[in-house]
């Protein structure tokens, strides 16, 4: 029998006000902001050509919101996994990074150097939330072979999902920008991801364009 591959939609959820002040967000379940919202309804309409056989998010409301705006054209139940939800980040969780930088510094270098036991204080260390993506990962695969899936979730989740699909050390600076409400495609094929198309974010300067006019 001939291989069945695998395409994922990897969609970051829609801006919130904690995004656009640079304030950690973590688990806290901060809501889309207006932008946030005109995001998701403009990835949807990119979207509602697709056929997509299942849908997922995180349980958290920036990702829940988002996926049931590109759900809805397609008719599915939205599928909440909480391995979706963004890295714990403890008690960094409600900083803005300019606070954390300058009233601890260490923990700023710490997070900076990324290794994989270390967690901030209450927060999970880079190898348990690898752990959990990459679990969530192997059920799709068992899941959906030959079928394409929608997913929305966080920015750490989708680093995970491009490190693994390019082979990119798990220690080494974020390389990639991942844009709010962007469209991310990997597939899976020979028992691994590639990366078929990173950032796609034109509908979100067509929405803008509607909105200014």
């Amino acid at each position: 029998m001939g291989e069945k591959p695998l395409r994922l939609c990897l969609v970051r959820h829609g801006e919130t006000d904690w995004n656009r002040a640079q304030r950690l967000q973590g688990w806290t379940d901060v809501p889309l902001n207006a932008e946030g919202r005109a995001q998701a309804l403009a990835a949807a309409r990119e979207l509602a050509g697709e056929r997509f056989d299942a849908c997922y998010s995180s349980p958290l409301q920036r990702a829940r919101a988002t996926a049931e705006a590109l759900a809805q054209p397609h008719g599915h139940a939205l599928r909440l996994d909480e391995r979706l939800r963004e890295r714990h980040l403890g008690e960094l969780q409600g900083l803005l990074k300019a606070e954390i930088d300058a009233r601890h510094p260490e923990l700023s270098r710490l997070m900076q150097q990324r290794r994989p036991g270390y967690a901030p204080p209450g927060g999970e260390t880079l190898a348990q939330f690898r752990a959990r993506v990459e679990a969530w990962l192997a059920d799709l695969v068992r899941a959906h072979a030959g079928q394409q899936v929608l997913a929305v979730s966080h920015g750490g989740v989708l680093d995970v999902v491009h490190r693994l699909a390019t082979g990119g050390d798990f220690d080494a600076p974020r390389g990639v920008t991942l844009g709010n409400a962007a469209l991310n495609w990997f597939v899976w094929r020979q028992e691994r991801w590639w990366v078929e198309a990173m950032g796609l974010d034109d509908h979100l300067d067509q929405s803008l364009d509607e909105r200014t006019v």
